[in-house]
């Protein structure tokens, strides 16, 4: 079948962000000071951040309204295409609609610059000279850099030392956008140091590296911490995806039924599905489903409470899922997956019942990667390849109940420096691994103990 790719003029460009705050179902917990365990006042931000971040972090209005150079430097990719996966409906021989709207025609390749531009830009405006930041699998840290070159800022980017060793490509882009990256943990950082003490073989992990980015950050006096998930304003800013997919659905004379994404921090998945959740909470009758590894299963198996942000315990107390902050994932593949919490934000609703949560192995979400590609011809990034498989199995269940559904899936990047790990997929050389309940119950012992009160 002819494939249909549903385009917007550069016109049809939202104009502003949607923020969910005002139409959660329950209140959202707010951050807490690590040393005071009181919540988090603008003061406290105000090293690390710049105040307008600060401000949208916490607002309660509706809309934010993108600023012009933002929305110029949008145009070099937005909007995106949403395409409708015609062929991978008739090898599944499904009854079902399957849609995906590709961020994977971003420069770097995925979703990421949507956030990545829009710190930039605040923090040049605020006289910000470097921003800070961690990276997993390295496509945050491709974003940042764009965002950094195109607004003439410097960027130091500490990358997870496994991902550094294996995706030496994307640590090339960053460095042909102007960044300087380090493999996480380093010797630069007292909490680098302190962490290659205990460990000098360290593989890293997402916490490591974001207790190394803080620390830059707030000992320099022109550096500030630039972070690419998790946080509300980096949900806020990604929102952008949602907003023109719901125009395009619209153009399609279609409304979802199931929408798919993958989930490490929730930056991705929370900017397609969160307009579509307003819906949701309205009444409408959709299945919101969020993907993650079974390696690091944080919404599947995590406690619900406050916890830090990294590892060496220098971020605010956020109320989330958590495996723990000391959590150390093993090397699966899904880099940007391998992260111990996940987006109050997310999580808030994960815990409302209002989005369900999945775990999927390894081999299998490959699997769903490579009957994409050898339908829709595009190659996926192997985080994106869990909601395909998501997408994949509500398809078929269609298939055996004749129900004509919409899915729409969240396409965030593609997979052309992961090829590593598909050639490890062609060689049976991926292992599935299921995170032992032991190490998440010792791991749980190191979460501080909050009195919750201020947040309910």
């Amino acid at each position: 079948m002819e494939q249909v790719k549903i385009m917007l003029s550069e016109k049809e460009l939202p104009q502003r962000w949607y923020n969910i705050q005002p139409d959660l179902p329950a209140p959202l917990a707010p951050p807490i000071h690590p040393g005071t365990h009181k919540p988090l006042t603008p003061e406290d931000l105000a090293p690390i951040f710049p105040m307008e971040l600060i401000k949208q972090e916490v607002t309660m209005e509706p809309w934010v309204e993108i600023p012009d150079e933002v929305l110029r430097l949008y145009r070099l990719w937005r909007p995106t295409p949403l395409c409708r996966a015609y062929r991978l409906e008739e090898a599944l021989g499904t009854p079902a609609r399957i849609y995906y709207k590709d961020e994977s025609v971003s420069p770097p390749g995925s979703h990421k610059p949507n956030t990545a531009v829009a710190q930039a830009y605040y923090n040049k405006q605020e006289g910000v000279k470097r921003l800070c930041t961690e990276t997993g699998a390295g496509q945050w840290g491709s974003a940042l850099a764009l965002g950094c070159c195109l607004f003439g800022l410097d960027c130091t980017v500490y990358m997870v030392r496994v991902s550094y060793e294996q995706k030496p490509y994307r640590k090339l882009l960053m460095q042909s956008w102007g960044a300087t990256v380090h493999p996480s943990p380093t010797n630069l950082t007292q909490a680098g140091r302190s962490i290659l003490a205990k460990d000098p073989d360290s593989t890293g992990s997402l916490g490591m590296a974001i207790s190394e980015a803080v620390e830059d950050a707030a000992s320099s006096e022109d550096a500030k911490y630039s972070l690419g998930s998790v946080l509300n304003h980096v949900l806020l800013h990604q929102t952008v995806v949602g907003l023109e997919a719901k125009e395009q659905l619209r153009i399609a004379g279609e409304q979802p039924d199931v929408i798919t994404g993958c989930v490490g921090g929730g930056s991705n998945y929370a900017g397609l599905c969160f307009p579509f959740v307003k819906d949701k909470l309205d009444g409408r009758d959709i299945d919101i489903i969020a993907c993650e590894p079974t390696a690091c299963p944080t919404l599947t198996r995590g406690a619900y409470r406050y916890d830090f942000g990294d590892t060496a315990q220098l971020t605010p107390l956020l109320k989330m899922y958590t495996l723990g902050h000391s959590f150390v994932p093993p090397p699966i593949h899904a880099g940007g997956l391998r992260y111990h919490g996940d987006a109050p934000l997310m999580c808030l609703l994960v815990n409302q019942n209002v989005i369900e949560a999945r775990a999927y192995h390894q081999n299998t979400v490959f699997d769903a990667a490579l009957t994409f590609a050898r339908t829709e011809g595009k190659l996926c990034a192997p985080e994106t390849a869990h909601c395909i498989k998501a997408a994949i199995d509500e398809a078929l269940k269609c298939k055996e109940t004749g129900e004509e559904k919409c899915i729409l899936i969240a396409y965030s990047g593609h997979g052309f420096f992961d090829l590593a790990a598909y050639e490890q997929y062609f060689a049976n050389e991926l292992e599935d691994y299921e995170y032992p309940q032991q190490s998440i119950e010792e791991a749980m012992k190191t979460i501080p103990v909050v009195d919750e009160s201020p947040g309910e």
